[in-house]
């Protein structure tokens, strides 16, 4: 059946200026890091991204590694491009990574320029774009200057590959260096992409928030809601087939430690009126937030009520000084970060 997007996706969403830049990003981004792969039905990805659409959505985040294998989470929504959102390329931001692993030999990972560029011609191949919107260095390589790392960027840039470009788990000190290089090669640093979300929150102990908001640098926050944690799935423990069961980045043990707080949490998103996953967005986003507010929170979803729940959190992004402090008080322990090693040198 040919897909044709609801008349009114643009009034079910909200949009927000992506630092000092002119780019403008929905609050709720849609990202494919998990579910896009071989092992998800491809008519249960292409119901996610037409519900995503729906809801105004427009913000759809890959990179190379996507799936599994690496590259089919790219190879699928490079169809659904094709099948769905052709006529709505125009409307749509799309973004894509380098920095992990992507193939075998010395050339297949981190920072250096021949594999950027070559990453990304690679991504562009297998969606079958002639640019993307954004383009990411997604992590610190310690060992490759980062004058190169970012001289690849603007590359990119310049050659027509992407619109913009942007970092993925850098710390506040490799920030500055990253946009004051890329402010001298005339190519500015419009996005950061951290991990951030209640349980996890190094981008304010770091001061990465205050960094963003000074050099007027967007932020997108990745894994909001902990992988599934801040949802109401792990409200009685871990479930079969989960994340957590899956190895699919998610330690069981870290799980645990956190069901106590999670549980305390959803009393506090019942008495808003809001889903935990809502309110844990919510939060996220919240204007009131010191440092600046987050962009847009990323979110990932296995089945398309997911994205509508979701959606959902942006009828209440306000929060009571009561509500604040009792998150704060539940969430003591604040230090869930998976991804510390690529936020340090």
């Amino acid at each position: 059946m040919t897909y044709s997007p609801r008349d009114d996706r643009y009034d079910r969403m909200s949009y927000r200026r992506l630092g000092r830049s002119g780019l403008m990003l929905p609050a709720i981004s849609l990202g494919l890091w998990h579910n896009f792969g071989h092992d998800t039905p491809h008519a249960v990805k292409q119901t996610i991204c037409r519900t995503a659409f729906d809801h105004g959505i427009t913000h759809f985040d890959l990179a190379n590694n996507y799936g599994p294998p690496p590259g089919s989470a790219e190879e699928a929504f490079g169809e659904i491009l094709k099948t769905d959102f052709r006529a709505h390329r125009d409307e749509l931001i799309i973004s894509s990574k380098a920095g992990y692993h992507m193939w075998n030999g010395p050339y297949g990972e981190w920072g250096s320029r021949k594999y950027l560029i070559a990453s990304c011609d690679q991504s562009l191949k297998r969606m079958g774009l002639d640019y993307v919107d954004i383009f990411y260095s997604h992590r610190f390589d310690p060992d490759t200057p980062l004058e190169e790392t970012m001289g690849a960027l603007d590359h990119i840039v310049r050659s027509g590959r992407a619109q913009y470009v942007g970092i993925s788990s850098y710390n506040s000190q490799r920030t500055r260096e990253a946009a004051a290089i890329l402010r001298d090669l005339g190519t500015p640093l419009v996005i950061h992409q951290p991990s951030y979300n209640i349980l996890n929150r190094w981008v304010e102990t770091d001061g990465l928030t205050g960094t963003l908001d000074e050099l007027g640098i967007g932020s997108i926050a990745f894994v909001p809601l902990a992988q599934g944690i801040l949802t109401n799935k792990y409200l009685r423990g871990i479930p079969a087939g989960s994340r957590a069961t899956q190895g699919k980045s998610l330690e069981p043990k870290a799980v645990e430690k956190a069901l106590a707080s999670v549980a305390k949490l959803n009393v506090i998103a019942q008495d808003r009126g809001q889903t935990l996953a809502q309110m844990a967005l919510a939060w996220v986003l919240r204007p009131q937030r010191a440092g600046g507010a987050i962009t847009s929170a990323l979110i990932g979803a296995s089945k398309p009520e997911q994205v509508e729940d979701c959606a959902g959190a942006i009828q209440s992004l306000t929060f009571t000084a009561d509500e604040l402090a009792a998150i704060d008080a539940i969430a003591e322990d604040k230090d869930l970060n998976l991804w510390a090693a690529s936020s340090e040198d």
